[in-house]
């Protein structure tokens, strides 16, 4: 076995911090959300948007509750300026929604971003620059005090345009210390409060200091501690939104924004499902489901998660996984027969109770909460159990299977799973045409062609049948103490092998006046006291009952 090449890669150094806070909080209400899908997101896309798709998908987010969207880089493409200026021109930005426009710290850029946003009633002007030791001595070949010139002069620049409008906009203010994540604490601090400096946001008038983890080098718990340095140390706590934005190179993107929130940040910054840079931005759709599932609000509306899918599919040309959390399209499937046998369990716990506290095992939501219906959650293959076998024959048909029978049912599943030595998936119809073909019509060597039944007395019934033999009508008659005994009897007297009805139960197969009666028989041989099942269905219980007993026959015969 080759060894990984470990040795070119060092961990970076932690954050010093005495004492932390944030492992012992709880999130107890939904950040302020930012959309970067339009931006961050679409700059990542192989094929990016065009301006249909982008309006759709800005009129999309603006319908699932987010109030801060960032539509784009105005100054670094006639794309997204032309984009900016179409929705502000064609007045379609709700009034309670902020565009978010995002600039660099150089003059002409900014003066091209202030034109793009003209006349619009609310924007967050979102300046930026890299702090990281990586990208000031790699990329720019500058220090901490030139990195903290460029980020002020771009501060100054911006404050002077807003300084000097008169259009009647709203502006809020953003910095980002790009690569926050990689910076020195000490100096992220700094910087951003040289910044805040020149902004002199005050308690009702805040701006945002957002701390971007635009490379995720470290594990969530080092950038927690991060913000929670950052939170402490800035001198305008009660001025700032304190606002996150994190990718997902190692996977742990949500965690990292989790943890932050616990940290003492304010505010999101990410996509749906996840889409960005490399491994892609923070996805909010996840987050904002993790919220939902411990009893928060997420401000957000996610109800309709195949609509959400849609749209971002159609939009952006990325598929959802189909294991991605709380929207892929096997999130809510078991295919494991222990899984599908708790889960039809904690159903029908849930049903007896009347709670309105969801507790289902392996569900840690109602897929109805996302707009997912029950039929996809138990899916049969050969790794089902009979709680599975179960579930789908209740849920689709109406079938109540006793245990007798699910144990019966179960290996004629799994081997129709393993067909041919392939796995395959069986469809509900599949189940149940399995089970009609190996527990109801069962019809050789004997069958049912008509019976009466007459009462000798109250407590003795005779029963006159035609039954087939091997395709020959044949009749037989029989005593005993109901119509099930004394059809019981004439069937003993002529095939000469004795048997006794063990477990017996019916119920209707649908609600209503013309439901179909199923009847399910157990009936145990006399010599070797081994029990056969079989079932049998008619608008009638009688007729049910007596064809389940020459089904459970026939399969006991073909057994011996």
């Amino acid at each position: 076995m080759r060894s990984m090449n470990y040795s070119r890669y060092k961990a970076l150094p932690v954050v010093d911090l005495d004492t932390r806070s944030w492992p012992s909080n709880r999130i107890t209400k939904a950040p302020v959300w930012c959309s970067v899908d339009l931006r961050d997101g679409n700059q990542a896309l192989e094929v990016p948007m065009d301006l249909e798709q982008k309006v759709e998908f800005f009129k999309f987010l603006c319908e699932t509750g987010f109030k801060e969207i960032e539509i784009g880089f105005p100054a670094a493409s006639e794309t997204d300026y032309n984009f900016c200026r179409y929705l502000i021109d064609n007045d379609l930005i709700p009034s309670d929604v902020a565009i978010q426009v995002l600039t660099q710290s150089r003059s002409h850029i900014i003066e091209k971003t202030m034109e793009a946003v003209k006349g619009a009633a609310k924007v967050i002007i979102h300046l930026y620059n890299s702090t990281s030791t990586l990208q000031r001595e790699v990329v720019f070949g500058f220090g901490q005090d030139e990195c903290i010139d460029l980020a002020v002069s771009g501060a100054k620049m911006i404050k002077e345009y807003i300084d000097n409008d008169n259009s009647g906009t709203e502006f809020i203010l953003e910095y980002s210390p790009e690569s926050f994540s990689s910076t020195e604490p000490d100096f992220a601090v700094k910087i951003c409060d040289a910044v805040l400096d020149c902004w002199k946001p005050a308690p009702d008038n805040k701006a945002i200091i957002n701390l971007p983890e635009t490379v995720e080098y470290q594990t969530a718990n080092v950038y927690a501690d991060q913000v929670e340095y950052f939170c402490r140390n800035t001198r305008y706590r009660d001025s700032i939104i304190v606002s996150l934005h994190t990718h997902n190179d190692r996977g742990t993107a949500v965690a990292t924004s989790e943890f932050g929130l616990m940290a003492g940040a304010d505010r999101v910054e990410g996509t749906l499902f996840g889409n960005g840079e490399r491994t892609g931005n923070v996805d909010i759709v996840t987050l904002a489901i993790n919220l939902m599932m411990t009893g928060v609000d997420p401000k957000l509306d996610f109800t309709d998660m195949n609509k959400t899918i849609d749209i971002y599919e159609e939009c952006t040309g990325m598929k959802v996984g189909p294991r991605q959390p709380w929207s892929g399209k096997l999130v809510f499937t078991a295919f494991s027969g222990s899984h599908q046998d708790a889960i039809n369990k904690g159903r029908k716990a849930m049903e007896e109770s009347n709670s309105n506290i969801w507790a289902v095992p392996y569900l840690p939501i109602d897929p109805s909460d996302v707009g997912r219906d029950y039929e996809p959650i138990i899916r049969i293959n050969s790794q089902s159990g009979r709680g599975g076998i179960a579930y789908v024959m209740d849920t689709y048909f109406g079938v109540q299977l006793p245990r007798s029978f699910q144990k019966d049912f179960l290996p004629y599943v799994k081997a129709a799973a393993e067909e041919n030595g392939a796995e395959v998936e069986l469809l509900p119809q599949q189940v149940f045409d399995l089970f009609d073909d190996k527990f109801i019509n069962v019809l050789e060597p004997y069958g049912l062609k008509t019976f009466s039944e007459t009462q000798n007395s109250e407590q003795e019934s005779a029963v006159n049948a035609i039954i087939t033999h091997n395709g020959e009508e044949v009749k037989i008659s029989g005593k005993g103490n109901g119509l099930l005994d004394a059809f019981t009897d004439a069937f003993k007297r002529y095939t000469g092998i004795e048997f006794h009805i063990g477990n017996y139960s019916e119920h209707a197969m649908k609600s209503g006046s013309d439901s179909a009666a199923i009847t399910f028989i157990e009936i145990v041989n006399g010599d070797n006291k081994k029990t056969y099942v079989g079932a049998g269905v008619s608008s009638s219980v009688t007729k049910s009952s007596v064809r389940a007993v020459i089904c459970a026959y026939n399969r006991m015969i073909s057994q011996l």
